[in-house]
């Protein structure tokens, strides 16, 4: 579960080869809540990039993207404490529920 955070969407992607993932509730939860903040870092990256002419987005799309890396840091800390806690920006996002 701790390398789904540390190593983003490839992390993700070791531990669904590992099919642990199907008999694990505890490493799914933390398979999906990794995925979410790493979806969710994408999309604020593309943006970024797509409205870069624009001075505000560039900026807004960087200080969310240290929010982001702050959320997954406290949920690395939660998983290195054998908590299930949802990450706290994503958890109202409406996919991967």
């Amino acid at each position: 579960a701790l390398l789904c955070y540390i190593m983003g969407i490839i992390g993700v992607v070791i531990a669904l080869l590992a099919r642990s993932s199907a008999k694990s509730p505890y490493l799914s939860f933390h398979i999906k809540q990794s995925l979410k903040l790493s979806i969710t870092a994408m999309i604020i990256s593309v943006l970024s990039v797509v409205l870069c002419w624009t001075c505000i987005v560039p900026i807004a799309g960087g200080v969310c993207s240290v929010i982001i890396l702050v959320v997954q840091i406290i949920c690395f800390i939660q998983t290195c404490s054998n908590k299930s806690v949802e990450a706290p920006i994503v958890r109202s996002l409406p996919f991967l529920k």
